[in-house]
């Protein structure tokens, strides 16, 4: 392992929602990650929508093509009744391997079972080999081929997704708080 690989495994990194100011660091991830890259109006279109959260993942050391970058990573996801779904997802060339997504969606897996939804869904290009994997190596399951999914050059996707874990599942639905425990006594 070189010596830049060691210290990027060691970095600081911190989860946090994104603002305004990330987006030429979303950007630079974006555009070095995908053939079809988002522009800055997609994603601001989608992050005004109400139930369209961003979240980016922020490095102690810079990565990505230009000094200063400081975003390793982020996410675009959508809150439905039921679930989570992804609209995008990437971390930077530059800071993958380090377990930068994994950590990412962690984070999104206990949104999951705090926001009491029951899974978390995607649709992965079916080029993008890399993706599948990596969401497979995380608990997703390809569920259905979605034909024709992207309009930008008419490839399928599969849908992938992950439910939440079977002991959050099996939890009473009743309330859960301080004076809830006494009336079972």
């Amino acid at each position: 392992m070189s010596v830049g690989r060691a210290q990027r495994q060691r970095q600081k990194l911190h989860i946090r929602w994104m603002i305004r100011r990330d987006m030429p660091d979303v950007l630079a991830a974006e555009r070095a990650s995908f053939e079809y890259a988002w522009t800055e109006d997609d994603f601001l279109r989608c992050l005004r929508q109400r139930n369209c959260i961003g979240m980016v993942a922020e490095s102690d050391d810079p990565v990505g093509p230009a000094p200063g970058v400081r975003v390793a990573g982020f996410m675009i996801y959508e809150l439905h009744k039921t679930r989570l779904h992804i609209l995008n997802f990437a971390v930077h060339p530059l800071a993958r391997r380090n377990g930068i997504g994994g950590q990412m969606l962690g984070k999104l897996v206990h949104k999951l079972t705090t926001h009491r939804r029951l899974k978390i869904t995607l649709a992965v290009r079916e080029r993008n080999i890399d993706a599948q994997v990596f969401f497979r190596d995380h608990d997703f399951r390809a569920t259905k081929v979605l034909r024709n999914y992207y309009e930008d050059s008419g490839e399928d996707a599969f849908q992938m997704e992950l439910w939440a874990p079977s002991d959050y599942a099996d939890e009473d639905d009743g309330p859960v708080n301080r004076i809830a425990q006494y009336e079972e006594r």
